[in-house]
């Protein structure tokens, strides 16, 4: 049975761009603006604060994980009374390389590992838009050792030290999707999966991308009636059956086309073309390109 999530995050192709240990004592106040790369948190010891705009705020205990598909603006601070209104604080860098705030020379009463990565994938967007805006985890160790250990080979500088920060994405980003006490809230993938007649279409989409699907044969799959199906399937997932099933296929084509390892031809048999002709003016359209130009494109800035 094919695992829609699974295929997601593995085709972002995650990449770490920093990780860091942070603590703090007495009250203090960071604000972090949108830079549109993934950020994660996990609480360690104590607690803090979490206004991500547009969203209510987050108290974070002892072993709470955050994460941000797509960090917008967001402001963590103490839990101190009234520090929702002093000036922002300015991290110290410590020289063991941690990263204090708030007042110096008092015990620690908060410490968190922070993270930020990037994706590799050209449909990064477009994947994560079927994600959770704020993903909050209360309380699971898992995902905090996952981040502890993302921390330590992120500075051990061991051989193979890429290969294994990407898996150790890949896991904490699943682990933290399925783990979601937010799942099923706002439209995404994560919510159609939630539904056992919409996953049971979203598979089959994943499974034989080639199928010549139509409304009628997906509704069939899901055993509803096709108004019934488009409604429920648009309403959870945010965007139209085909439209879904369009965009997973373009994403499937670029991933087969940046690893050469198919032909233009064989990537629109692949993909559910009958022609390479019909299947280059639809990845056009899609992408801004040709197929042929985008693999040039890409093999190109492979070797510069």
């Amino acid at each position: 049975m094919s695992d829609p999530l699974g295929e997601i995050v593995s085709l972002l192709r995650p990449r770490i761009t920093f990780t860091k240990i942070a603590s703090g004592a007495g009250p203090w106040r960071l604000r972090k603006e949108s830079d549109g790369h993934l950020f994660y948190c996990a609480v360690v010891t104590g607690g803090c604060r979490l206004q991500v705009d547009g969203h209510e705020a987050l108290t974070l205990g002892l072993n709470d994980f955050v994460l941000m598909p797509a960090a917008e603006n967001f402001t963590m601070n103490s839990l101190h009374p009234g520090v929702e209104d002093m000036k922002l604080s300015e991290p110290n860098r410590l020289a063991n390389g941690e990263y204090w705030l708030g007042t110096s020379g008092q015990s620690a009463n908060v410490r968190t590992l922070v993270g930020q990565c990037t994706f590799a994938s050209p449909d990064a967007a477009l994947l994560l838009s079927l994600m959770p805006d704020v993903v909050h985890v209360k309380g699971e160790q898992r995902l905090a050792t996952l981040v502890a250990l993302l921390g330590e080979e992120a500075r051990a500088g061991k051989p193979a030290q890429n290969v294994v920060l990407a898996h150790l994405l890949e896991v904490m980003l699943i682990e933290a999707f399925r783990s979601s006490a937010e799942i099923g809230v706002s439209p995404g993938l994560l919510r159609g999966l939630t539904d056992e007649r919409l996953a049971i279409a979203i598979r089959r989409m994943h499974q034989s991308p080639g199928r010549n699907w139509t409304i009628n044969e997906l509704a069939r799959e899901a055993g509803l009636s096709r108004s019934s199906f488009f409604a429920q399937f648009s309403r959870a997932v945010g965007v139209s059956p085909m439209a879904y099933l369009l965009h997973w296929r373009m994403a499937l084509a670029r991933e087969h086309l940046r690893r050469g390892d198919s032909t233009v031809a064989e990537v629109a048999v692949r993909v559910g073309y009958r022609s390479a002709s019909s299947f280059s003016v639809a990845f056009a359209r899609h992408v801004g390109m040709p197929p042929a130009h985008y693999a040039r494109q890409v093999v190109n800035d492979f070797v510069v």
